[in-house]
């Protein structure tokens, strides 16, 4: 029996599935960077790594702590890809986890740590994100600088995308830019370093711009980040609940804070175990949003609460407490995709995926 008031299923096998779909995209001379980070986007860390670690070539996580997780996990290669902090430097070195670099003087604090020892790094470039890396204008007198310096090694250079999934004329200058950069870099370095740029929207649209490496991260739970590109994936979490309580309510009765739903008639409604403090957007309040209910699109109505969350079911016959609610997944005939759901909310399926919280059960099936 089940335990959960709410849980999110992982499918492991469609995981694994994806991880394929972007190894073909790509072809058997790219490296694969799975990204877990954010406990592999909501999925759980551990058990997405191991499932992944026969498709993957290295990991890539958000920091330190993640790292950490993820070497308990894989013998893999892990590339943090956020910023490090400086008391995080020598457990980098110490664990050979490679991290970015966004500057000449972040690389000579690592070569200061790694004194006797040695470190690779990853070069960011920034060629349009904003948030971090090498200024392109810079990056060819500063990665020369950095290759230089003592007990440190250019594991590879990297630039992010930030319209990927939405501009591809812009993305396709980017690429092209970024792409003659690194011949020029590559002209003053003593050996050939690997470069990677593609993240999942970059896999499925360009993939004839892969250079050595790819990151793949949301394509991997199932999500395409191009709607049309969906049918190339297998949806990895199904986020589920229960009814717990079901109550008849006459016309004209208020439900849920600020009375935003009043009843038009008289209204049977479930109420689910499962809130905003779950991950359930409070935001998709108000919006048309659904649940499936033995195979029925249900109306969410009023507000969703912290812990609970209520639901019209008065057209659907039978439901009883105990019943289980898909939110995200499917049911019967009915499925609802984590997009459709990110929209209901006005968010992204990022967002969805790594929101949901920490008392939502994991069970991988």
């Amino acid at each position: 029996m089940n335990p959960y008031r709410c849980w999110a299923e992982i499918d492991l096998a469609a995981l694994r599935h994806n991880g394929e779909t972007a190894r073909n995209c790509v072809g058997p001379d790219v490296a694969l960077l799975a990204v877990v980070k954010s406990n592999a986007y909501g999925h759980g860390l551990a058990a997405v790594a191991k499932a992944l670690a026969e498709h993957a070539q290295l990991f890539g996580v958000a920091n330190f702590e993640e790292a950490i997780a993820a070497r308990a996990a894989i013998p893999h290669p892990v590339m943090i890809l956020g910023p490090a902090l400086p008391e995080e430097r020598a457990g980098i070195v110490t664990h050979r986890f490679i991290p970015s670099v966004s500057n000449y003087d972040e690389a000579l604090a690592f070569s200061r740590v790694a004194s006797g020892s040695s470190v690779a790094m990853n070069c960011a470039i920034d060629t349009g994100m904003g948030r971090m890396g090498i200024a392109e204008s810079d990056a060819l007198e500063e990665i020369g600088r950095i290759s230089a310096l003592p007990n440190v090694a250019i594991h590879s250079i990297s630039t992010h995308l930030p319209v990927a999934d939405e501009d591809a004329q812009f993305t396709q200058a980017q690429l092209s830019r970024f792409a003659e950069l690194v011949k020029r870099i590559r002209s003053k370095l003593p050996e050939r370093c690997p470069v990677h740029v593609l993240p999942s929207a970059g896999v499925l649209s360009f993939r004839a711009s892969a250079f050595e490496i790819v990151r793949a991260g949301l394509m991997l739970y199932g999500a395409s980040p191009i709607p049309h590109l969906q049918d190339r994936l297998q949806p990895v979490l199904a986020l589920k609940s229960r009814v717990v309580l079901l109550r008849d309510l006459p016309k004209g009765s208020s439900i849920s804070y600020g009375r935003t739903f009043i009843t038009k008639r008289l209204t049977r409604v479930a109420t689910l175990g499962i809130g905003y403090a779950d991950g359930l957007p409070r935001a998709i309040s108000g919006r048309d949003a659904v649940v499936l209910i033995r195979g029925h699109r249900c109306a969410v109505l009023g507000r969703v609460t912290m812990d609970l969350t209520m639901v019209d079911v008065t057209e659907v016959n039978d439901v009883a407490v105990g019943d289980e609610a898909v939110l995200i997944g499917r049911q019967g005939s009915e499925e609802i995709f984590a997009g459709e759901f990110a929209e209901r909310a006005g968010t992204i399926a990022w967002e969805i995926f790594t929101g949901i919280g920490s008392r939502v059960g994991r069970v991988y099936v």
